[in-house]
C-alpha cells in the first residue's frame, strides 16, 4: 500500500519553490507512485519579474528530470498570461507547441518545459500532480479500466481515452474537467493520473488517497497465485548466478552489434514469480504498460522459452542468441512498418530480457541506464498484476507504441544526456585498484566514462576508493572486489563478480604488484617465488580470465600491463623482482600475438620510480633501495629526479595517463608495445 509521506515538519514553512520540490521529491522516491523520469508536477504563484512587476508564473517539471532527486533548477517558470491565449485555439502542433512555450519562459536558462505543460496550464488550480501510479495504470491499463473505475470513485474522476501527450490532451481534459464539478481526478486510459489542490499539502494528499482507493478495490481481489500459478520453479541463488554468469557474455555480445551495452541481472521474487508462470510468456508480449516505459524498455521485452529443470546451459546460449537475432529482425521490421521520415533506427536490440528460473536481464549504454529498464519494468510486472486480477490487459497498439518511442518530443529528453566519452561502455577490471597507480588509473578511467573494477588483497581500501568514485561520478560506476592474484579460485570468483554486475570486461590494466630487494646469492626461494607468483603468474591468470571473456564477447579489447623499468634493465640487488618483471613484459607480448585476430590489444607500460600513493614504496623496499644505493630513505625521491634525462619525478597520475591512452581509440593500431615513462633513464632505453 502506497504510504502518505508528507511530513510536515520536514516540508518548508514557506509556500514557495521549495515547497514544490518537497512534494515532486516525496512522490517520486516512491516507484509505485512516479516512474523515474516520469510524471511532472506544478504550482502557480505570483513572483516579481525583471522589472519589479507583479507576474502571474507556473513552474513546471523541466524536461529530462526525474521527480525523485530533482532539486529548484530542474523546474521552468513560464509566464500563465501568455500561456492562456492557447486554450482558444482549436489545435496546435508539438514543434508550434514547444516552439511557443520557449517564448513564455521567465528565464531562458531554465530548462525545457515538460511536454505536458498545457496539462498543467489549462486546469485552473494552483497546484497540480501527474503521475503514473502502479495501481492506477493497473485501472487505465485495463480492458474494462472506465467500468472499474466507476466501481471505485463513482462520479467522481474523469475519463480520457488515449490520446499521445500534447496540446489536444491537455485541452481535452481541461474542458473534461471543466465538464464535471464532481471530479476529483483524472484517469488517463493506458497512461496515469492527474490530481490538484488549492495548496501543495492539499495535492500531495488526494494523490495519495485517489492512488489508496485503487489499491484498496485491487488488493480486496488479488490472487494468491498470480499469473496463472507457476510453471517452472526458481533455480537456487548460486545456480541462477553461475547460469547468469555464463551466458552475460554472449547476450552482450549479441546486443551489442549496433552499439554496445553494458548489462545487469535482476532474480528478485516478483521478477521470479513472473518469469516461472503459466501466463508470463504471453502478458511480457502484449505491450507496454504505460508510454513512460516503452521508452527505456521498449515495447516488448524478449522471453526465452527455456526449460530451468532439464535444459542445459548450452541450450539456454543457443536459445538466447537465436532468440536475440530474432527480436532484432522483428524490431527491424516493426521499425519499417511505422516510419516515418527522418526517422533513424538506432537500437534494434532487447532491453528487458526474461528468463525461465533465473530472472531478468537487462541491458543500456550504462548501468544506470540498465537498471532504468529494470525499475521500469518491475513495475510494468506490478500493473500487469493487480490488471489481470480484475479483468484483461492491454496496451498502445504497434502504432500508438512507434509513436511514442520516436516521438521527438521524447528522444529529446535522451538528447539531453552528456555526449559519449572515450571509455564510455566499456568495463574495466585493475587490479592492485586500492593502490596509488591502480587508483589513479581508474580516476583516469573514469573521467573518460569507464565502469571500474577495484580488484585489491586491501578489500577495505578498495571499497573506500570505491565509495569515492561512486560518489563523485555516479551511483554503480565503480566496484570493489577482494582478490589475490596467485590464486586461479580468487581470479574466476572477481571476474564472475565483474560480469554478474557489468555484463563483461574491456579493458584490463594487470598492476597489482610488490617488490623485495636482495644480493643475488642472498636471494631466498621464498622470495623469488613470491616475485614471480605475484608478477608472472598472477598476471597470466587475470590476462588469461580476461582474454577468455574478451574472446567471447567478440568486442575486440584492451590488455595493459604495468612493467618496470628493471623489465629490461638489470639493476643491482633486485634479480627476484627484475626477472619476473621481465617475464612479465614477454608475456604481454605473447598474449599480443595471439589476440590480433579477436581484436584484443596487448601493452605494457614501464614506470619507474613512482613513490607517491605506493604500498610498495611504504614497505622496506624504499630502505632497501636506499641501501643499494648507499643513500638515506628519505633521499630517494631527488635520487631518482636526479638521474632521469628530464629531471622530473613519475607520479600515479602520469602513469594512469599512459594507461588510458593505450587502452584508447588513440593507440587502436598498436599492440605489443612497451611505453616508458621514467623522465628518461638511459640505461633502461629499450634495445
Amino acid at each position: 500500500m502506497v504510504q502518505h509521506a508528507w511530513e510536515a515538519k520536514q516540508a518548508p514553512v514557506t509556500v514557495g519553490l521549495k515547497e514544490l520540490v518537497y512534494r515532486s521529491n516525496i512522490l517520486g522516491q516512491d516507484r509505485s507512485v512516479a516512474n523515474w523520469g516520469g510524471g511532472n508536477t506544478s504550482m502557480k504563484m505570483v513572483e516579481k519579474d525583471f522589472r519589479g512587476r507583479d507576474v502571474n508564473v507556473m513552474y513546471v517539471k523541466g524536461s529530462g528530470s526525474d521527480l525523485a532527486t530533482m532539486g529548484e533548477s530542474h523546474f521552468t517558470g513560464l509566464r500563465i498570461d501568455d500561456i492562456a491565449p492557447l486554450k482558444d485555439r482549436d489545435e496546435m502542433t508539438d514543434e508550434d507547441m514547444v516552439a511557443y512555450l520557449s517564448h513564455c519562459m521567465v528565464n531562458s536558462a531554465h530548462p525545457r518545459a515538460s511536454i505536458e505543460t498545457l496539462l498543467h496550464a489549462f486546469l485552473p488550480y494552483p497546484h497540480v500532480d501527474h503521475t503514473h501510479p502502479d495501481a492506477i495504470i493497473s485501472i487505465c491499463c485495463a480492458e474494462n479500466g472506465q467500468e472499474l473505475a466507476e466501481k471505485i470513485y463513482g462520479n467522481r474522476f474523469v475519463w480520457v481515452p488515449y490520446i499521445r501527450p500534447g496540446f489536444t490532451l491537455s485541452k481535452l481534459i481541461a474542458e473534461a474537467v471543466e465538464g464535471n464539478p464532481n471530479a476529483e481526478c483524472v484517469l488517463m486510459e493506458k497512461h496515469g493520473l492527474v490530481t490538484w489542490g488549492e495548496t501543495s499539502s492539499e495535492c500531495y494528499d488526494k494523490t495519495i488517497a485517489i492512488i489508496q482507493e485503487a489499491e484498496a478495490f485491487l488488493n480486496e481481489r488479488a490472487q494468491a497465485s498470480p499469473f496463472g500459478g507457476e510453471k517452472h520453479h526458481a533455480l537456487s541463488v548460486e545456480r541462477r548466478r553461475d547460469v547468469v554468469a555464463e551466458v552475460l557474455p554472449a547476450i552482450r555480445r549479441e546486443v551489442s552489434e549496433r552499439q554496445q551495452m553494458l548489462l545487469t541481472f535482476d532474480d528478485s521474487e516478483d521478477v521470479l514469480t513472473f518469469v516461472n508462470s503459466h501466463e508470463g510468456p504471453t502478458l511480457s508480449q502484449v505491450g507496454a504498460a504505460c508510454p513512460d516505459h516503452l521508452v527505456h524498455t521498449k515495447r516488448t521485452p524478449l522471453w526465452v522459452p527455456w526449460d530451468p529443470q532439464s535444459g542445459t546451459i548450452e541450450e539456454l546460449k543457443n536459445l538466447l542468441v537465436a532468440g536475440i537475432q530474432e527480436y532484432k529482425a522483428e524490431y527491424q521490421s516493426y521499425f519499417e512498418r511505422n516510419r516515418t521520415e527522418g526517422d533513424m533506427l538506432v537500437d534494434d536490440a532487447p532491453r528487458v530480457v526474461l528468463i525461465p528460473g533465473v530472472g531478468m536481464v537487462n541491458t543500456g549504454k550504462s548501468t544506470q541506464h540498465a537498471n532504468i529498464s529494470a525499475s521500469l519494468y518491475h513495475r510494468a510486472i506490478a500493473v500487469m498484476e493487480k490488471t489481470t486480477t480484475v479483468s484483461s490487459f492491454v496496451s498502445l497498439n504497434e502504432n500508438e507504441s512507434y509513436r511514442v518511442e520516436y516521438w521527438p518530443l521524447e528522444l529529446y529528453k535522451l538528447s539531453l544526456a552528456p555526449p559519449e566519452a572515450e571509455f564510455s561502455r566499456k568495463i574495466a577490471f585493475v587490479t592492485g585498484g586500492a593502490g596509488g597507480i591502480g587508483s589513479a588509473t581508474c580516476q583516469a578511467l573514469l573521467e573518460q566514462g569507464a565502469h571500474v573494477i577495484l580488484a585489491d588483497l586491501n578489500e577495505d581500501g578498495a571499497k573506500e576508493k570505491a565509495a569515492e568514485f561512486n560518489e563523485t561520478y555516479g551511483e554503480h560506476r565503480a566496484l570493489a572486489v577482494k582478490m589475490d592474484v596467485t590464486s586461479e579460485e580468487q581470479v574466476k570468483a572477481a571476474l564472475k563478480e565483474t560480469v554478474l554486475t557489468y555484463g563483461g570486461v574491456d579493458l584490463l590494466v594487470n598492476n597489482a604488484g610488490l617488490a623485495t630487494s636482495s644480493p643475488f646469492e642472498e636471494t631466498e626461494l621464498s622470495e623469488w617465488n613470491i616475485n614471480v607468483n605475484v608478477l608472472t603468474t598472477g598476471y597470466f591468470l587475470v590476462a588469461r580470465e580476461s582474454y577468455k571473456l574478451m574472446k567471447e564477447q567478440a568486442l575486440q579489447g584492451s590488455i595493459v600491463f604495468v612493467g618496470s623499468k628493471n623489465s629490461v634493465y638489470a639493476g643491482k640487488n633486485v634479480t627476484a623482482y627484475s626477472t619476473a618483471k621481465a617475464a612479465e613484459i614477454h608475456l604481454a607480448r605473447c598474449i599480443a600475438a595471439e589476440g590480433g585476430e579477436h581484436g584484443i590489444r596487448v601493452n605494457s607500460v614501464l614506470p619507474d620510480a613512482v613513490l607517491q600513493g605506493s604500498a610498495i614504496w611504504g614497505s622496506k623496499w624504499r630502505e632497501e633501495r636506499a641501501q643499494s644505493y648507499g643513500i638515506a630513505p628519505d633521499e630517494l625521491e631527488e635520487h631518482y629526479r636526479n638521474r632521469t634525462i628530464l629531471k622530473v619525478n613519475i607520479y600515479p597520475s602520469d602513469i594512469a595517463n599512459a594507461i588510458a591512452f593505450l587502452a584508447s581509440s588513440k593507440a587502436a593500431k598498436t599492440t605489443g608495445c612497451m611505453l616508458t615513462v621514467d623522465g628518461g633513464v638511459p640505461a633502461a632505453f629499450t634495445r
